[in-house]
């Protein structure tokens, strides 16, 4: 018996085995680390002067979280590191359409840096039992000056990307701060209590700009595992291996947050 499909049938077997064992086209990624500590005598934090609400606010032990230095580690919380597009290639970001939540917490923001991706939404909570106001000055999305009554929120669209990371006040407690960093990818760290960053899914083989920001200073002269560096303009560059690139400890002088 003679079948007349016999040729196709062979022909897509051939074609299947060839997919079979054929490599990956997959591309290769990156996972970059780093850890910021301060080169100096940890400062104090300042106890807040509470002057509204002292009732509620007042009891919350509140502190300048400007800067935040572990006293034993020295590390350094909230240094924020993102990869700079314009020193940077990068292959077209999908949103990830995710929401964020900034909460007015015991009469703070937390987190004190909040990192989205154009197409996010932050959603701005309140659990206080006192009334908060989210004051964003955006530069390329609609600026917003919201009341947030008590267990009441707010949802705002983050449709654009910012060229700086945008701060968040409450117009009722003046101690109230936090910041926005809005961009295209998703590539984008803030430094832990540790001091740490972690930023994964980068592109492997690739030589990339990225910036560092932190609110109370200009991080550009750094030592990087014992050898000095010059971060011009607060940015450096990193060709990154497949795998993980550790730029091990980043030491930053006292005096650039003076």
């Amino acid at each position: 018996m003679t079948f007349s499909h016999a040729r196709p049938i062979t022909f897509v077997l051939a074609a299947m085995a060839l997919v079979a064992f054929a490599p990956h086209a997959s591309a290769e990624t990156s996972t970059l680390k780093m850890k910021f500590v301060y080169d100096g005598d940890a400062p104090a934090q300042e106890a807040i002067d509470v002057t509204r609400d002292v009732a509620f606010c007042g009891k919350h032990n509140l502190k300048d979280e400007t800067l935040i230095v572990d006293p034993s580690t020295k590390a350094i919380q909230n240094v924020v590191v993102y990869v700079y597009t314009r020193g940077s290639n990068l292959p077209p970001q999908s949103p990830r359409n995710a929401t964020h939540v900034l909460a007015n917490d015991k009469c703070r923001f937390e987190p004190r840096i909040v990192v989205a991706q154009t197409g996010d939404s932050l959603k701005i909570t309140n659990p206080d039992e006192v009334g908060h106001n989210a004051n964003l000055n955006f530069f390329r999305n609609a600026a917003q000056n919201l009341m947030i009554p008590s267990a009441q929120e707010k949802v705002v669209a983050l449709e654009q990307a910012e060229p700086a990371p945008i701060p968040v006040d409450c117009n009722i407690h003046p101690w109230m701060r936090a910041y926005v960093v809005v961009l295209e990818h998703p590539f984008a760290a803030v430094s832990d209590a540790a001091g740490e960053i972690t930023i994964e899914g980068l592109p492997a083989g690739e030589e990339l700009t990225f910036r560092v920001y932190h609110e109370k200073g200009k991080i550009d002269e750094v030592t990087v595992d014992g050898k000095d560096e010059d971060w011009r303009r607060s940015r450096f560059e990193v060709t990154l291996a497949p795998g993980i690139t550790d730029m091990g400890t980043i030491a930053v002088p006292a005096d650039a947050f003076d």
